[in-house]
């Protein structure tokens, strides 16, 4: 699992590559740069009409060139300005505007995770490490990122293999039963979101077969490239959107679920551009950052018991727990029609702001209501932006907001329920379990990784040290154009015309 955990933009097995070269080649493939999907605007006009045929759910490998946050709501054409929505003070109960990106307008899976399963699986393409038409693709996550997976090595020509816990939502597996090859291709592994080791455990066992490639997304570094160089861009380009209707606003933070650690290094983009904070939310039923903790939760997502190999632990600055009460309670409020009765009616929220919570799933609420509490411990005010996400959309939860309403309410959730969700999960949020890290607190976390990298997946002392240091993340950004490189390179030999002219 670990031997590749930071690759080089190099060819390391050429006989493999050239497997994947002439499997592309019949598929008729070629492969976006990361460059490319950061700023869609370079990709060929002969490509985006092509598309305009090619619906975004479709498993064709035409929509990995809708891999991008430019995506309209129809997730069909491309815009200027990627999607989300500026919560209102009448919502969330602070000054500070909290501005939600979503994640829900990416093909195929309707998440993000996408983005970050087509990085990780194309470095092993274009250096030679997976040939598609034996290996097997593994995608470990707790939803996601398996569907991501299994949806990029499907249009790749390659089997993708999903590995996650048996208790994630039932959405997610009706998914991957109808995009998988094998049935056997879904494999449960114990527990819920917070089981992680329980994956690793499985993927070491596939891993004796040579020609199981586990893309492990919480060490594979190409998984915080992506997120640095195009969710990045995404946010920053919103934020321009938003700074530029008031000019006297700034980027105060960027709050993000730490999940695999991947979207987070978004912030380290926004900070370098803003001097912005970075924020790690976490479930407070298991608060590992906040006090080397553990336990279950339901915030389905956002990983914990662990920090992944690829979280840039020494550049973040704020630890907020939320509970998974939180974002159950919500996915009810905003998810049914007597709550969004209530918001609109009673609390005189814009309707179209509510209709927007579609697209926002329970991970997108948790990190809501972390924005809350960081707005309100850090007495943001009107001018000072926070920047968070929505990864998926509320679809994927439909089955949790049934269990939570008969588990909590029964058949008789009302004005009254709604009310006092609004009162506890929103207008009330206080800045509890809010850490602002030093540097000794931000050395505790880091260390906290050594016992999953180095004593149990074999990651070396040296390697995992070497991440301490803000160089070594600068130098895996200075790596960037290289990628795209390789893949200029591989396209060039796939013989694939880049406007799909021969499509």
């Amino acid at each position: 699992m670990t031997s590749f955990a930071l690759m080089r933009p190099e060819v390391v097995d050429h006989k493999r590559r050239r497997a994947a070269v002439e499997a592309l080649r019949a598929a008729r493939v070629s492969l976006p740069r990361w460059s490319e999907l950061a700023d869609p605007a370079r990709i060929s006009s002969a490509v985006i009409t092509s598309l305009k045929s090619i619906a975004p759910d479709a498993p064709d490998p035409s929509n990995l060139w809708r891999v991008h946050w430019f995506n309209d709501a129809a997730r069909r054409e491309r815009v200027f300005v990627p999607g989300h929505v500026v919560l209102p003070q009448a919502l969330t109960g602070v000054k500070a505007p909290i501005v939600v990106l979503l994640g829900r307008r990416f093909p195929m899976i309707g998440a993000h995770k996408v983005l970050a399963a087509y990085a990780c699986l194309v470095p092993r393409l274009v250096t030679g490490r997976l040939d598609p038409r034996h290996d097997r693709a593994v995608w470990p996550s707790t939803g996601n990122y398996c569907r991501g997976g299994v949806a990029i090595s499907r249009i790749l020509g390659c089997r993708g293999v999903a590995v996650l816990p048996a208790g994630m939502s039932r959405e997610r597996f009706e998914w991957l039963q109808e995009w998988v090859s094998d049935p056997a291709d879904i494999i449960r592994t114990p527990g819920t979101e917070s089981n992680v080791k329980e994956i690793y455990d499985k993927c070491a066992e596939l891993a004796r077969d040579n020609s199981n490639i586990i893309l492990n997304q919480f060490s594979e570094f190409a998984n915080y490239l992506i997120h640095y160089l195009c969710t990045g861009a995404a946010l920053d380009r919103v934020f321009a959107h938003v700074k530029g209707r008031d000019p006297e606003r700034r980027l105060a933070a960027f709050v993000c679920a730490t999940g695999s650690a991947g979207t987070i290094a978004a912030g380290d983009y926004l900070k370098l551009r803003h001097g912005s904070k970075t924020a790690a939310v976490e479930a407070i039923e298991c608060p590992t950052m906040l006090c080397n903790g553990y336990g279950e939760h339901n915030i389905q997502g956002i990983g914990d018991k662990h920090i992944p190999l690829i979280h840039n632990v020494m550049n973040t600055d704020v630890v907020i727990g939320v509970s998974d009460l939180a974002s159950d309670s919500l996915n009810v409020l905003l998810g049914g029609n007597v709550g969004r009765s209530y918001l609109v009616g009673r609390r005189k929220i814009d309707p179209d702001v509510i209709r927007t919570f579609d697209d926002i799933g329970i991970s997108g609420l948790a990190n809501i209501v972390a924005a809350v509490k960081l707005a309100k411990h850090l007495d943001l005010g009107a001018d000072d932006v926070i920047m968070t996400l929505a990864t998926d959309s509320a679809m994927l939860y439909a089955s949790e907001r049934q269990n939570f309403l008969a588990r909590r309410y029964g058949d008789g959730f009302d004005e009254i329920n709604a009310g006092e969700i609004f009162s506890r999960h929103l207008e009330g949020v206080a800045d509890d379990h809010v850490l602002e890290l030093t540097h000794f607190e931000r050395k505790r976390i880091f260390n906290l990784g050594y016992f999953t990298w180095v004593e149990q997946q074999g990651v070396t002392l040296d390697a995992f040290d070497q991440r301490r240091e803000q160089r070594f993340w600068r130098s895996l950004v200075d790596s960037i154009p290289a990628w795209d490189r390789m893949i200029d390179a591989f396209n060039a030999e796939v013989g694939a015309e880049r406007a799909h002219a021969a499509s």
